[in-house]
This record gives structure tokens, C-alpha cells and sequence, in this order.
């Protein structure tokens, strides 16, 4: 029950974090994805560029990170409570761009599990591009591990 309630608190989280950054909108339509291989539209510094959660360990806990378009991060607890903020410099968000575009989420399995379990080790959910994968300590593909060191700490 507890479960439901964090995922819940994080998705009420999402929402209401974009929508503070959408500043009114024009009401335009966001441009979609594109398979070029050379380097993926930019999101609009108000819009999510990427999301992690990440659950598990010893202590069994959630924390979150939302990426915006500009650099600019969120890092959130279990219950969805903000814990820590921040902005990438220009290299770190060139960084996280390279690794997400390298990654090609259009491509990844949507669950990647096939490895050796750790035990108490942490599962990471990531969402970009409208394309979210799941992955756990002992699966995670060499593109996914570029992403998630590329990203802020997820406990601060």
C-alpha cells in the first residue's frame, strides 16, 4: 500500500512540477521525437528532459530526479518532497544529452532484469523521450550506466 501511495505521490509530483515550469504555454504542440542519430530535438527549458526514480538498497527507498531542458534538477524523496535542486553546468547537461541520445530508448527492452540479481540493490526507472525502461543493479546496459552517472546524485 505504501508503494502505491509513493508512486502516486511521485506522479502527482511530476505533473505539478511541469506544469509550474510551462509558464502559460503558447498552446503549440511539443515537437516528437525523431530517429536522427545525430542528436535529438532539445526539449524547451521549461519541459522534462529526463527522469529517474530509483528504489531499493538496504534501507529500501525511493528518491527521484527530474532533468529539465535547461540543466536545471529536482532531486525527490519517497514521499515526493523536494530534497535538493541544482543546475548542470554546460558540459554536464552536454554530457546527459550525449549518453540519452547514445542510449537510443526508442531501442532499449522496456524491462531490462536478465542479469544477476543483487540483493539489496536498487531498480532504476527512467523516462525520456516519452519512452520509459526499467532496469535493476546487475542489468543495467552499458548505455543506461552513461545516463545514470551522468545524472545528479539521487540522495544529496
Amino acid at each position: 500500500m505504501r508503494g502505491l501511495r509513493v508512486v502516486g505521490a511521485a506522479l502527482v509530483s511530476v505533473v505539478v512540477l511541469c506544469a509550474c515550469g510551462a509558464g502559460g504555454g503558447s498552446g503549440e504542440a511539443s515537437a516528437s521525437p525523431t530517429a536522427s542519430a545525430s542528436a535529438p530535438p532539445s526539449p524547451s527549458p521549461a519541459e522534462s528532459l529526463v527522469r529517474m526514480t530509483r528504489t531499493g538498497g538496504f534501507a529500501g527507498r525511493t528518491s527521484s530526479v527530474l532533468v529539465k531542458g535547461d540543466g536545471s534538477w529536482t532531486r525527490l524523496d519517497g514521499d515526493a518532497k523536494p530534497t535538493g535542486s541544482g543546475k548542470l553546468t554546460p558540459e554536464e547537461l552536454e554530457r546527459l544529452r550525449s549518453a540519452l541520445a547514445a542510449a537510443d530508448f526508442a531501442h532499449l527492452p522496456r524491462v531490462s532484469k536478465s542479469g544477476t540479481p543483487v540483493y539489496d540493490g536498487f531498480e532504476y526507472t527512467i523516462v525520456h523521450g516519452g519512452f520509459e525502461v526499467v532496469t535493476a543493479d546487475g542489468s543495467v546496459p552499458p548505455a543506461l550506466q552513461d545516463v545514470l552517472s551522468a545524472l545528479p546524485p539521487s540522495e544529496g
